[in-house]
């Protein structure tokens, strides 16, 4: 599973997640950080990244130009990189589905963390 992680989460969580987000990238990583959204959403398009983000803009593109890329939307108040390592964890299996189903372009989680 090939996640594209957008500047509001830090570029260090490529440290910290397992085998199964091998080929993970961060904006950052890819010379995107002075990029508008449109441009990594294309990025992410043509290399076949999931874009994983903590605010809305991806998922406005996806409802006005489909998918893919398709996307995780972490809705959590402000968490810590090892936090959001744990969420994707957590919802490894549901993400695999997710992305296997034609229907659905974005993938929210709602959880609220106790940011230790």
């Amino acid at each position: 599973m090939k996640l594209l992680f957008d500047q509001n989460i830090s570029f260090r969580i490529l440290n910290s997640l397992p085998n199964q987000f091998e080929g993970s990238s961060h904006i950052k990583k890819e010379n995107l950080t002075n990029s508008k959204d449109f441009e990594i959403w294309e990025f992410a398009k043509k290399n076949d990244f999931i874009i994983v983000t903590q605010d809305s803009d991806f998922n406005d593109f996806n409802l006005l130009y489909g998918f893919p890329p398709k996307i995780i939307w972490i809705r959590t108040c402000n968490s810590k990189t090892l936090a959001i390592v744990t969420l994707l964890i957590d919802h490894y299996n549901e993400l695999d589905l997710f992305l296997k189903d034609e229907k659905f372009g974005c993938f929210e989680i709602l959880n609220v963390f106790n940011n230790k």
